[in-house]
């Protein structure tokens, strides 16, 4: 139903089949670390608990074990406002995830810092354990993006965790828009996603999976891939909760009700007060349905008027990043009454 305004269920209620939280809930081994400080000990980059489905691949690699040097990545990053602009001021990072300084390219928004995610390795390999937690301060504003796609490689033993937790306080607005996530076959990944945002902040937020190399002929051969996306308000509200599921069978990914045998899904958030949650659906149907060509969509509000998303499935990544930034740039207007620049890639 190509550009048809179709409304998807609300993300407290997931999209895919998922297991009970009963059986999600599955304790992680915690090893001791012999290094560093609190950041690289296990309680502080490994998740609280690991969906089943993932899980159940535990085990000790033949190459680095999960906590050895160079499999634990930390990246935290504090934003805050400064007279007229926003300066990064915190800034810790621990290999294989990095950055480079924050650019101030767009003429428009002198204010706002463009800061490009980086990663030193080849991809998020099996056994490692990535977190990043980003600090928007009062009043700030900020784009996030990464200088390139995410490759999740092949997996022999064990599987992948990463980890980001954003915290966008009072009056801030914020962009955080990464490249897409390449699953490559027999890759194993939990991705969670924590957010913690006040009622006067705004939020855009995208994530996109590819269902692997699609121009070597690789679809849907990953075994798993789980991600949760979890939003909250200062006080420990839960505002929104989607999570993904995919478990191929045979390259199949489970009919209409997951991707609809798709090879690419995509999501798009929007939490903001500054326009009604029907205002955010109307602008985003009516910037996507003229456009977006074989992307089938659908455009629904987060629960209590805290704003809206999108769903997006298709078989040509270029497609879906082609609507994704049409509607990021209609929200940047109509949040902002500023145009959104040319997003520089490396």
């Amino acid at each position: 139903m190509t550009g048809a305004r179709v409304r998807p269920r609300s993300p407290t209620v997931a999209q895919v089949p998922v297991e009970p939280v009963s059986v999600e809930q599955v304790p992680v081994q915690r090893s001791v670390v012999g290094y560093g400080g609190p950041r690289l000990q296990p309680g502080h980059y490994e998740p609280d608990w690991v969906p089943e489905i993932i899980a159940r691949h535990r085990g000790v690699p033949d190459t680095l074990p999960p906590g050895s040097p160079g499999k634990i990545g930390i990246l935290e990053l504090g934003f805050a406002r400064r007279g007229d602009g926003t300066e990064l001021v915190e800034h810790y990072q621990k290999s294989p995830l990095q950055i480079m300084r924050p650019l101030y390219y767009d003429p428009l928004r002198p204010d706002m810092p463009y800061t490009y995610l980086m990663s030193t390795g080849a991809g998020i390999m099996q056994g490692d354990r990535l977190r990043t937690d980003l600090t928007f301060g009062p009043g700030s504003s900020a784009h996030v993006t990464t200088s390139a796609y995410t490759k999740v490689l092949k997996m022999e033993h064990d599987y992948a965790v990463a980890q980001v937790n954003l915290d966008v306080q009072d009056e801030a607005y914020v962009e955080y828009l990464p490249d897409p996530l390449i699953a490559f076959a027999r890759s194993r990944l939990y991705q969670r996603n924590r957010v913690t945002i006040a009622e006067s902040a705004t939020l855009v937020m995208g994530e996109t999976f590819m269902a692997g190399r699609l121009g070597r002929g690789e679809r849907h051969a990953y075994t798993a891939l789980a991600s949760d996306l979890e939003v909250r308000r200062p006080t420990g509200h839960m505002v929104a909760l989607d999570r993904v599921r995919l478990v191929p069978q045979d390259g199949d990914t489970g009919g209409l009700a997951v991707m609809d045998d798709r090879d690419v899904l995509s999501m798009l958030y929007v939490l903001t007060d500054r326009m009604s949650a029907k205002e955010l659906q109307e602008l985003l149907h009516d910037t996507l349905a003229p456009e977006v060509g074989d992307v089938s969509f659908g455009v629904s509000a987060l629960p209590g008027e805290a704003g809206a998303w999108v769903r997006m499935v298709a078989d040509d990544v270029m497609s879906v990043a082609h609507a994704t930034t049409l509607a990021w740039r209609a929200l940047r207007l109509a949040l902002t009454d500023v145009e959104a620049p040319l997003i520089r890639k490396c």
